[in-house]
């Protein structure tokens, strides 16, 4: 019987390499840069700002949720668990489509910041179906586009993408709370 470590490695291996096509190949490195998100960022905390009374409670336990959720990610957890990214790991055929860079690869630090700030703003702004689903379509973009371009496997995006669904529950519950005492 297959490990789930050997199962993450298998799966890690046809996304990165037997969905490779030039389409992807161009489309998914942009889609994983944070440089390529600054204008939807500075987008959805302007429409915020503009539609939302609340707007400035919204935003406080938006930016303490990111910090929460990309410090638990990149601090607590990686350096915990310690587990060499794909593209450093010897003996395992990986094509690097982005520098590899150091550090280690459990969990996904960008799904984990995506999934929080689009299960966040999808229960605190965001109530409309479609809305909520490009929100969650958007983090799985981001989060697939990691294992494709070689720097995480798939168990990292979807234990990043728990962690960050999970704070984001914990930030609209201390947000509610807030309000609920604020203004009941």
């Amino acid at each position: 019987m297959m490990g789930i470590l050997e199962f993450d490695t298998l799966l890690f291996q046809c996304i990165n390499g037997d969905l490779t096509n030039p389409f992807f190949d161009w489309l998914l490195p942009i889609m994983r840069n944070k440089l390529t998100w600054i204008p939807v960022y500075i987008g959805l905390v302007s429409y915020i700002i503009w539609k939302r009374q609340k707007w400035g409670w919204i935003l406080l336990f938006l930016f303490m949720g990111v910090g929460i959720s990309d410090y638990t990610s990149s601090t607590i957890i990686k350096k915990s668990v310690e587990r060499v990214r794909p593209c450093n790991t010897g003996g395992l055929e990986v094509i690097e489509r982005v520098h590899c860079g150091g550090g280690y690869s459990f969990t996904s630090s960008h799904a984990t910041n995506h999934f929080f700030i689009s299960c966040y703003l999808a229960w605190v702004v965001f109530l409309s179906r479609k809305s909520r689903f490009i929100l969650l379509a958007w983090a799985g973009i981001v989060s697939i586009s990691q294992v494709y371009v070689g720097v995480h496997y798939p168990l990292d995006v979807l234990s990043g993408g728990g962690l960050g669904t999970f704070i984001a529950y914990l930030m609209y519950i201390a947000y509610a709370n807030v309000l609920k005492k604020k203004y009941a």
